[in-house]
């Protein structure tokens, strides 16, 4: 794994209660068991993007926390584009972990909180009405392949408060191991 869990940390921690694109920085968040980020638009048992609401509403909730690590924003600085922890809609910007690389079932656990990566997230078009041309620079097709890189989705297995700072532990699941799919 290219995470080194001694460097991995939480560098900042967000939520919005109003589906916003963006979401303000918090000093703490707190995560609740089988539902999500406290007062955050996306908590719940069931899905809460509207996009998947209105697809499946009692669709079970795959995406109550998403996680971006900070490393994105550097390599979105090199082509030009200034984007800082949660304007992308983020609840956890994350640094030392290389999160799409880890498989699916892959557990973060962030002092006494454990969420289980369940996949990709998926961007969608309001990324360029954030920054005009950014959602080219978060679908990679260099290989041939299609690569999400707008970060990861999690669900809350055991609940807790988080803050910058944090140390970020991985937990892997037994092999053999399922890559990232969007959800």
């Amino acid at each position: 794994m290219s995470a080194d869990a001694k460097t991995a940390s939480v560098v900042a921690v967000s939520r919005a209660r109003g589906h916003s694109f963006s979401k303000p920085n918090e000093m703490s968040i707190r995560l609740l068991e089988g539902l999500g980020v406290e007062g955050d638009a996306h908590m719940g048992v069931t899905v809460k993007h509207r996009y998947h609401v209105r697809k499946n509403p009692h669709a079970p909730n795959l995406r109550q926390v998403h996680l971006i690590h900070a490393e994105l924003f550097d390599d979105l600085a090199q082509a030009g584009f200034d984007v800082k922890p949660g304007e992308l809609g983020e609840n956890v910007t994350t640094k030392g972990i290389a999160l799409l690389d880890l498989p699916t079932g892959a557990r973060l656990r962030i002092g006494p909180a454990l969420i289980e990566i369940t996949g990709l997230r998926n961007p969608c078009s309001q990324i360029d009405g954030f920054q005009q041309g950014l959602m080219t620079q978060l679908i990679d097709r260099s290989d041939g392949h299609v690569r999400m890189k707008s970060g990861v989705m999690g669900i809350v297995l055991a609940g807790g408060d988080i803050a910058p700072g944090d140390r970020i532990d991985i937990e892997l699941p037994p092999e053999p191991h399922r890559p990232l799919e969007k959800v």
